[in-house]
């Protein structure tokens, strides 16, 4: 993957559709026919977990899509790299999942799992798709209720609008270092390099600002306000004026950041697909410690 010559998304200040839908108003769209909730549940290091737990309950009407099997190529940079977008959509239509469907998205971990479905629908040119804001807690706070039953969707029809767009691939960001703004999604400690559970090098990305993505959310789980979001961004060094790159583990997590930033009315950022999961693997320079270091 190369990087997209512009990412999308508004500019600052620029109207733009919440890419957010509340439990409130996702209880009163229930019964829509054309309504899609997706279950997005995962776990690092459980596979088949979030399987099991939609299937001890969930939205009433939502699919389980996984993000090992459902929203991931089988190969590829990362743990978890982009599908093809034709085998993307051929997949999302086989759940029902079409252009003229609202999709609506949810997790129980504040929404970074979702918020990748969110974000591949979009970039494939989807209008109507949204990250319920609180995720299962959020719905269950608001009165919901939840189902054992799994629907049965009609097969429908996804038209993509070319391919993906707004990615960098590791070695286009290893040139740009210092003239990108870097964040790093993951827990301060996995950025720190005092523990890494899962790739085989601990420590981050130089130049990279350690901004894990549970801070772009209040104490109920919801996403902060977006003027609360704006200030958090401009602190981390995303202020317009360079392009910002985010990255997690392998793909997912980072893309929360992209929900944030759309939320603040930032421009959009740039996603490095595969992530640590791919810089870790390929012998480049790793920074440890609380600071980003200097470029590689």
């Amino acid at each position: 993957m190369s990087e997209a010559p512009a990412p999308r998304g508004p500019s600052p200040g620029a109207a733009s559709p919440s890419p957010l839908i509340s439990p409130e108003a996702l209880l009163a769209r229930l019964g829509d026919p054309d309504l899609r909730i997706v279950d997005a549940r995962w776990y690092l290091g459980r596979p088949g977990a979030g399987r099991a737990a939609y299937d001890a309950g969930h939205l009433p009407g939502a699919i389980h899509l996984d993000l090992d099997e459902d929203l991931s190529a089988r190969q590829g940079p990362g743990r978890h790299p982009l599908p093809e977008p034709a085998e993307f959509a051929r997949r999302m239509g086989d759940a029902g999942i079409g252009s003229r469907q609202t999709v609506v998205g949810y997790d129980d971990q504040g929404g970074w799992v979702a918020a990748r479905l969110w974000w591949m629908l979009e970039r494939l040119g989807h209008r109507h798709v949204f990250v319920l804001d609180g995720g299962l807690r959020g719905w269950t706070d608001a009165g919901g209720t939840l189902s054992t039953g799994i629907p049965a969707w009609p097969s429908s029809r996804l038209e993509v609008d070319g391919g993906w767009t707004g990615t960098i691939d590791r070695d286009a960001l290893r040139q740009r270092l210092g003239r990108l703004v870097v964040l790093d999604a993951r827990a301060p400690a996995r950025y720190r390099g005092e523990v890494e559970p899962i790739d085989p090098a601990a420590g981050h990305i130089p130049t990279a600002t350690s901004a894990p993505f549970e801070a772009n959310l209040g104490p109920d789980g919801r996403f902060l306000p977006p003027d609360a979001l704006a200030r958090r961004f401009h602190e981390l060094g995303a202020d317009g004026e360079r392009p910002v790159v985010t990255y997690c583990g392998s793909g997912t997590s980072a893309l929360h950041h992209a929900l944030a930033m759309r939320l603040a009315g930032l421009p959009d950022p740039i996603l490095y697909v595969g992530s640590w999961s791919d810089w870790s693997r390929a012998g480049y320079p790793v920074a440890t410690g609380p600071e980003p270091g200097p470029p590689a």
